[in-house]
């Protein structure tokens, strides 16, 4: 252990001061423990004072690779996940004999952040080698090694050998890793007459890179797989990958090789990306793509279509690790299915009532009959996702083509289509004229891909492809529109373009409900792998302060159709919001009449109230007064749990059409939504009062100080408190129309809870039977967990869903105990309002939310 000079000193004053009390300590004995204890709980919290140091110091550095913005996005998303499904990491072979300490360090880097990739590598190049001294030639068949069982044998030898070379690498800079060598991937000869010893994986044992992970360490993973009677086979190392991921679905399937991508052999370069639906074939044909590379492509078009279609293969180098996991640009080549893009010569080639309805005009609009008098070429996907319209005058051939309409869906920008329709644009037009309003966000995007431009009355015209004097002539015939005001559309036959007041944002968006937003879409979401940060449905949060609140924040952050537009506390005003990046926020004091006016205007779709309890109703009454039912309000205190005028906003347990309709929503508690999730498939069968006795970590008791959340207090301790009548217990009782006891209970760990329901029955039931009755209630439940063992409280935290396990019967069949965590702060807060909005506002229940 490293102890600074700093702790070291801090570390002997307290030593010393401890030193001086054993004189009361009746014996030389109890002295001796008393110094040995204080030393190591000393050093402990040192110790954790460097990890903490270190780790925060890892995150400024990947400040350096891209942004701030751009890092604490991508940590914020890793670490909303389940560990294992963070990264699968393929490694070849040639990178462990050549950068076997770059690549150590870079998985180092991860882990000291929390992260843990599944690292799976090779062995072909030190493979061919030891095959070469034992005078055996490499056998190939469709790229696939032929493998005879001294092949194998060697194959098994290299293996385990790179294996531990590289955990041997990762221990030494004090990160813990783990050697797998078999046991997780189970298969079957691929063809013994034709093959070999090779195997086609059929399955995948988790638990053993679950136990690695779960022990804090680093699995590290050889691509040999067994049997069910125990054979070893060999397995392409990519192939094994694939299957790998396949099963975890990780939100990143990375590939590293010594090249730092895929490298056109006969250019030279390196690929930068490849859209698989459009170019698959292509690269299939060219006569370099041979072996393992044409092997990988195979397997990487296989995986991806196995997965959903925002989900992308990279290629890179040990060095770019961090850039390619941390910025919108990454590095390396980018391998995703894309999509299929097409051309019409002719708005009578298109569907026009599905044109129509892509485009949102209004019924009487005469867009597309004035588009039917030029010559018209429109781009698109298959379902009109993308679309791009050019125009041409049909009098004048000389005319330059005009863009009309650039519009695209959050996926289509997500999947890099943008850059593939604009390459489809240029190619079939070498000029072209295009317009925006000079305040669109988007002006970088528009001025990258243009020769010049010229702003005039708050709008610029772009172009490409024209000779000065086509410049001049356009730019007069530009200004000459936009000076005339009492005119929308110029008819002059000859002129560059007709219609450019009419639109000048070239770019629009509309999101899954097919509904436009007015605001331009990010131009940072024009990059590779970047989120969208265009909404659709503002939100006010009252009383954000809190950790609820906190969390609502981050969730939002992430959610592709809702918004943050005012965040109220009083303490803050004034103060930027931080850990919310899609805009810069302030925290705003707003007052009761400040939010009838806000009603009024409409510049909110939802208020969430997040105030202490008795406190909102003044605010509730306001926006009433405002508009009612305009706006929906949601509110996370304990107010109107009781009032039948408002939905109580349980999902798996209440009507979620009625949901769906609500216009005011009162969120259920924490341990609430755990007690009754705990006790609702039970309520037939009940025979007298359920007893609950639950423990939460001390973020339940908010922000303002007291013993029941100051962590020294806690310390080696446990608080119970409102022994009766808490407000939880009649809340339960209220809901399930079943009265139960309640005792809850504070504790020293800062987030979750655990819940121990005792539940007396009226029939005899066995532990199968119970566990059977909680299946079938919360099939299909996507937040809630149904679990053989014991639920553990640390493993809950952080997490979105609820885990009900434990289903201990009593010998005489007639009382059960079931064990439930959750978190107070996320499903039993923040996350189950995010679930109540989306409802309410026509969103998919889960969207915004992680899934595990």
């Amino acid at each position: 252990m490293i102890i600074s000079k700093v702790g070291k000193s801090m570390l002997s004053k307290s030593v010393s001061f401890n030193a001086r009390r054993l004189s009361f300590l009746p014996t030389l004995q109890r002295r001796k423990k008393f110094l040995i204890k204080h030393t190591k709980q000393q050093s402990r919290l040192y110790s954790q004072d460097l990890q903490r140091n270190e780790k925060e110091t890892i995150i400024k550095l990947l400040y350096n690779i891209g942004s701030k913005q751009e890092a604490e996005q991508y940590l914020r998303q890793f670490s909303s996940v389940e560990s294992q499904k963070f990264a699968v990491i393929k490694v070849g072979g040639a990178v462990i004999s050549n950068e076997i300490d770059s690549l150590a360090s870079s998985l180092s880097f991860l882990n000291r952040v929390g992260l843990y990739p599944i690292v799976l590598h090779g062995g072909g190049p030190q493979l061919n080698i030891e095959l070469e001294k034992a005078k055996i030639e490499p056998q190939y068949n469709n790229g696939i090694r032929i493998t005879d069982a001294k092949t194998l044998e060697i194959a098994r030898s290299i293996f385990i050998k790179e294996n531990l070379k590289l955990v041997e690498a990762l221990e030494k800079l004090g990160t813990r890793a783990r050697p797998i060598t078999g046991g997780v991937f189970i298969a079957d000869y691929l063809d013994r007459s034709e093959y070999g010893y090779v195997g086609q994986i059929t399955g995948i044992n988790k638990d053993v890179v679950n136990a690695s992970i779960k022990a804090g360490a680093l699995p590290i993973l050889t691509s040999l797989a067994e049997t069910p009677s125990g054979q070893i086979l060999n397995v392409n190392a990519d192939v094994a990958a694939g299957e790998l991921a396949k099963v975890l679905e990780p939100l990143k399937i990375i590939y590293l090789n010594e090249k730092g991508g895929l490298i056109n052999e006969e250019t030279k370069k390196k690929i930068d990306s490849i859209n698989l639906d459009e170019e698959y074939d292509h690269y299939m044909a060219q006569p370099w793509v041979k072996y393992g590379t044409r092997l990988k492509l195979k397997e990487i078009k296989e995986l991806l279509d196995h997965l959903p279609r925002t989900s992308s293969v990279a290629i890179t180098a040990v060095e770019q690790l961090p850039k390619e996991l941390f910025t919108d640009s990454g590095a390396g080549t980018l391998i995703r299915r894309g999509y299929r893009l097409f051309k019409f010569n002719s708005l009578d080639e298109m569907d026009k009532n599905k044109l129509q309805k892509r485009l949102q005009l209004n019924p009487n609009s005469d867009f597309i009959s004035n588009l039917s008098k030029k010559s018209c070429k429109v781009y698109s996907d298959e379902s009109y996702d993308a679309l791009a319209i050019v125009t041409q005058e049909k009098t004048n051939p000389n005319a330059i083509p005009f863009l009309e309409k650039f519009v695209a869906t959050k996926t289509i920008i997500l999947n890099n289509v943008i850059d593939n329709i604009w390459k489809m644009i240029q190619k079939d037009n070498p000029r072209l004229l295009w317009a925006i309003d000079d305040r669109d966000e988007n002006k970088a995007w528009h001025f990258s891909r243009s020769d010049g431009s010229y702003t005039i009355n708050g709008k610029t015209l772009f172009w490409y492809g024209i000779s000065v004097e086509e410049v001049s002539a356009a730019i007069k015939d530009f200004a000459a529109t936009l000076s005339n005001t009492n005119t929308t559309q110029s008819s002059s036959s000859g002129r560059a373009f007709t219609n450019v007041s009419r639109n000048f944002s070239t770019f629009a968006r509309y999101n899954q409900y097919n509904q436009y937003n007015n605001n331009a879409f990010s131009i940072s979401s024009l990059l590779r792998r970047q989120y969208s940060t265009s909404t659709s449905s503002k939100v006010a949060l009252i009383g954000a302060r809190g950790y609820t609140g906190q969390n609502f924040v981050s969730l939002l952050n992430n959610h592709p159709y809702i918004s943050l537009s005012h965040v109220s506390s009083r303490e803050l005003e004034g103060q930027e919001l931080s850990g919310y990046f899609k805009e810069r926020i302030k925290y705003v004091n707003l007052k009761a009449e400040q939010m009838k006016e806000m009603q009024k205007n409409g510049e909110v779709d939802c208020w969430v109230m997040a105030l202490p309890n008795g406190i909102c109703t003044p605010f509730v009454q306001a926006i009433n007064e405002g508009q009612a039912d305009k706006s929906l309000i949601l509110d996370l205190s304990a107010d109107y749990r009781f009032d039948n005028e408002w939905t109580y906003g349980l999902p798996e347990l209440g009507d979620r059409e009625s949901l769906r309709k609500a216009k005011k929503i009162s969120n259920p508690g924490c341990y609430a939504t755990g007690s009754q999730l705990s006790i609702a498939p039970l309520l037939p069968y009940i025979s007298e009062t359920p007893t609950i006795f639950g423990v939460s970590g001390y973020s339940g008791a908010g922000t303002k100080p007291s013993p029941k959340n100051d962590p020294k207090f806690l310390e080696n301790n446990m608080i119970p408190y409102s022994l009766t009548d808490h407000i939880h217990e009649r809340e339960i009782s209220y809901h399930l129309r079943k009265t139960v006891n309640f005792i809850p209970h504070v504790a020293s760990f800062f987030q979750g809870i655990t819940l121990t329901v005792n539940i007396p029955l009226s029939k005899t039931f066995k532990s199968a039977e119970i566990r059977e009755l909680y299946e079938q209630k919360y099939a299909g439940e996507k937040l809630i967990k149904v679990v053989d063992d014991v639920p553990l409280v640390k493993d809950i935290s952080k997490k979105h869903s609820v885990k009900i396990g434990g289903f201990g019967v009593h010998s005489s069949g007639k009382r059960v105990v079931i064990i439930t965590t959750i978190d107070n702060l996320l499903k039993g807060a923040a996350t189950q309002a995010l679930q109540n909005i989306n409802l309410a506002l026509g969103y998919d229940e889960y969207e915004g939310i992680p899934l595990e």
